[in-house]
Formats: structure tokens, sequence, C-alpha cells
């Protein structure tokens, strides 16, 4: 068990820690979709499954409604829902689980239907080591593990995040990206979208915060298998100690900020150095996303 990707994991072992959210949400200010569009889908499935379009950027342009999605697992997408994306035109999809989590909820689309998906075989266990006593945890000790993985998803997910670059400035959009709740490799994911967008980062920030307006309902509908002896194990937490794990904490994403401030250049030196983003591609992934 990997704890760098608790989140997913314990959502793949089907435990919804669904309270310990609750416990941990604070109301914030909330980017506000337009009258005429949904910020979240109206699916019957959808598991935090919601659309980027609307933001304004530094330079008064707008993210285009109806091209760029971001999700947790896909595997309660009703026929229903998957018409309904289908209607939508996704042609991408991106998703950045392991091996074992979309083993646990694999994707809904029948063999050789639906979007192009894009995923790597790798093991979540291989990239970051499980506490030995997880009864001593504190909420202090959670909150700093998932702070310190925030900027490590910078370079251990970086070959995916740029492949989604790559597939965007192919125009294979309508795109979707998800991971299994929608929060930590989606939420890294999507700050460095809208971040090359050039939208503010305190906007980015409370697009982030959302999932803890959107992710509570949706995992008290989903349908889960038994949970496996680590999933009891994280059952038996401390409400706090759950929650420390299973929120959107600013200061989780603000430390992948801080490491993007740190790399030269910034974020869009890092942009350019790892996601291969020149001011041209910039500049063609404006002209194709923004309104």
């Amino acid at each position: 068990m990997n704890w760098r990707y608790s989140a997913g994991v314990f959502l793949a072992l089907g435990v919804l820690a669904q309270p310990a959210i609750h416990a941990a949400t604070k109301a914030a200010p909330v980017p506000s979709a337009q009258a005429t569009h949904q910020r979240l889908l109206p699916l019957e499935g959808g598991r935090n499954f919601r659309d980027l379009g609307g933001y304004r950027t530094a330079d008064g342009r707008t993210v285009k409604w109806g091209m760029l999605f971001r999700s947790g697992s896909m595997v309660d997408l009703t026929a229903k829902d998957l018409g309904t994306l289908n209607k939508r035109g996704i042609r991408t999809i991106c998703d950045y689980r392991d091996s074992n989590e979309r083993k646990a909820e694999p994707m809904p689309w029948a063999a050789g239907t639906g979007p192009t998906i894009f995923a790597e075989d790798y093991d979540g266990m291989s990239v970051g080591l499980m506490p030995k006593d997880m009864a001593k945890i504190t909420p202090e000790m959670a909150k700093s593990i998932m702070t310190a993985s925030y900027p490590k998803m910078l370079t251990t997910f970086a070959p995916q995040f740029k492949r989604m670059f790559g597939q965007l400035l192919a125009g294979n959009a309508p795109l979707a990206f998800n991971c299994s709740a929608g929060k930590d490799r989606t939420g890294v994911s999507a700050a460095l979208l809208l971040t090359a967008l050039g939208v503010p980062r305190e906007t980015v920030i409370q697009d982030y915060l959302l999932t803890n307006t959107y992710l509570p309902a949706a995992l008290a509908k989903a349908k889960t298998g038994a949970s496996a002896a680590t999933g009891q194990a994280f059952l038996s937490l401390p409400p706090a100690v759950q929650a420390a794990f299973m929120k959107a904490d600013r200061a989780y994403i603000e430390a992948a900020f801080k490491a993007l401030d740190a790399h030269r250049g910034g974020a869009m030196g890092y942009l350019k150095d790892e996601m291969g983003l020149d001011r041209p591609q910039i500049a063609t992934l404006r002209a194709l996303y923004l309104d």
C-alpha cells in the first residue's frame, strides 16, 4: 500500500471514508459556472466529474466549456451517463491510476468502443512506502505525508502529464483526465493545465478545493466491493486522520505550486522543461482551449 496515493487506493479498495471528508470541509469561495453550463456534470454515476470551462485567465480570456474535464474513477457510470458523455464528444481520456486501481475499478466502456484511453501499467506500491505502524499516525503526520507527496507527483507523473498536453496540442479533445478520487494526481494535472492556460493561481486553488464539495455525495452513492485488510486498517483510524488523507487541503496543492516556483523559470519554466511546452506551444494551447 502506498500512502502517497492514499485517496485513490482506498477508493479502489472500496473504502469511502465519507464522514471524514465532511468533517474536514469548510466552505470556501467556489468558482461558479455560467447559467448555461454546469461545473459538475449531471451524471448518475459520476465521481467528481467536472468541466474546467468558464475560468477567466489573467489576460481576460475564458477557458472553453465542454473541452477539458477532470474526474475520479468512472467505474459507476451508467449507460445513460455514457450516452451523455458520447453526446459531449469526449474523445480522449488520460487515466492516471495504477494497474491495481484500474483492475479494481475498470472503465465502463466495452472493448473497442468509447474514447481513446491512455494509462500506464505501474504499481503504486513501488513509488512510496506505507508507515509501518498505522496506529501511530496523527492528523499532523497524515497532513505532512500528503503535503510531501504533491511536489513528488510533478516528477513521478511528468510523463503522463506530458502525454496529456501532447493530446491537447494534437486537438484530441474534448479530453478528460482522472485518477480514483479526482483529487491528488488529477488535482496536480488540473493545476498544470490551468496554469498553462493562464488561469490565476487562486482560481486554480479554488478549483482544486471543489473536490470537498463534490466528492462526498458521489462516494455515498458509489458501488464498492469488500475492503481489503489495509482498507479496514484505514477505517480504524480516527476520523481526523482519515480526513487529512481524504480531503483536498489547500496546503497540499500549495506545496506543488511551491515546487513549481522553485523550478528554474518558475511554473512556466517547468512547463517548458518537463512538459515540452515552449512559447509557441503555449500559444497554440491557448488558441485551442480559450475563448
